[in-house]
C-alpha cells in the first residue's frame, strides 16, 4: 500500500495549533503522526487521500494561524525502509523495553517487546500507545480474555500476553497489520493471540474480561455499542487515540449510554488514554 506523507509547518509553532490540525486530519483518515522541528508529519493511505476533503477540513484554521504543508507520495517499497530508519527503542518506565530486531536487548528491564517495524502502526512511540502500555502494566491481566481493537503491530496484545492474559483476539482492518500481528507475536514467542482482519463486524460473539481500543474518537464512538455487548459485567475497557479537550467528555458521555463508567485517564500533550469499567 502506498501512503501520502504531509509535512506541516505552523507559525508560530504552538502545540495547540498542531493539536487542532492533527485532530482535523484524524477525522478524515490520517492514521499516524510524527512530530518534527517546526511542525509534524501526517500519513494517510493513498487510496483514502482526498485533496478537496483535506482543504475543507483545514479551512477553519487558516484564519486562526499560519500553516503550510507539502505532500509526498511514499511507495510501499520505500515506506518500510523509512519506517525502520526512524525506529528507536523506547522504555516505558523502568519495566518495559520496546525494541526492533536490530537493537540490542536490555535484560535489566522486567519486560521486553520486539517489534519488526514494518508499515503497521503502534510501535510504542506515539503518546497514545505509550500511555496504553502504562495502563496495561498498572492493571491485572492474569488469566484474562482480551480483545485488542485497532491492534496495529499487536504491541498491546503482546503486552497483555506477557502479563498473563490467556486468550487474546487482535483485530485490525489493514491486511499489513493483520500479518504484522502474527509475525510480531512469533518474534515474542507468544502463541495465544488470534489475529483477525476487519473491524467491528468481525468481533466474535464472545465475552471478554478486557478490551483495548487505541483508534480515534469517531471510530470509538461508532463501535462503542459493540464493545459493550462483548464486555463482561465488571470488565475493563481502555480507550485511546483522542484528545482530553474536547474528546474525553464526548467519549465519556457515549460510554455512559452503554453502561461503561469512567475510572481514570492519563494525559500526554493533550492526548489521552482512559480506563472504563462496565
Amino acid at each position: 500500500m502506498n501512503y501520502y506523507e504531509l509535512l506541516f509547518t505552523t507559525i508560530p509553532t504552538e502545540d495547540y495549533q498542531q493539536d487542532l490540525l492533527i485532530n482535523a486530519l484524524g477525522e478524515i483518515g490520517f492514521d499516524t503522526f510524527e512530530e518534527v522541528d517546526l511542525g509534524f508529519k501526517a500519513y494517510i493511505p493513498s487510496t483514502d487521500f482526498d485533496k478537496e476533503q483535506l482543504d475543507e477540513a483545514l479551512s477553519p484554521y487558516r484564519e486562526m494561524f499560519t500553516f503550510s504543508y507539502d505532500v509526498t507520495l511514499i511507495p510501499h517499497k520505500n515506506w518500510n525502509k523509512l519506517w525502520e530508519s526512524n525506529f528507536e527503542p523506547i522504555a516505558i518506565g523502568n519495566k518495559l523495553f520496546v525494541r526492533a530486531t536490530f537493537h540490542e536487548p536490555r535484560p535489566d528491564f522486567q519486560y521486553e517487546i520486539i517489534i519488526d517495524p514494518k508499515m503497521a502502526f503502534g510501535t510504542g512511540h506515539h503518546q497514545t500507545t505509550a500511555m496504553m502500555l502504562q495502563l496495561i502494566l498498572e492493571n491485572d491481566f492474569a488469566g484474562k480474555k482480551v480483545l485488542d481493537m485497532g491492534a496495529g503491530t499487536g504491541i498491546l496484545a503482546i503486552m497483555a500476553a506477557q502479563l498473563g492474559a490467556t486468550d487474546i483476539t487482535a483485530i485490525d482492518y489493514d491486511p499489513i497489520c493483520y500479518e504484522s500481528i502474527i509475525e510480531n507475536a512469533a518474534l515474542n514467542n507468544i502463541t495465544n493471540i488470534i489475529s483477525l482482519c476487519g473491524s467491528k463486524e468481525v468481533i466474535p460473539d464472545e465475552q471478554y474480561d478486557t478490551i483495548l481500543a487505541n483508534i480515534n474518537r469517531n471510530i470509538l464512538l461508532d463501535q462503542m455499542q459493540r464493545y459493550s455487548e462483548v464486555l463482561k459485567e465488571g470488565g475493563e475497557i481502555y480507550f485511546s487515540g483522542f484528545y482530553e479537550t474536547p474528546d474525553l467528555d464526548i467519549i465519556t458521555e457515549e460510554a455512559r449510554k452503554h453502561s461503561l463508567k469512567y475510572i481514570i485517564h492519563k494525559k500526554d500533550n493533550n492526548w489521552v488514554a482512559a480506563k472504563f469499567v462496565k
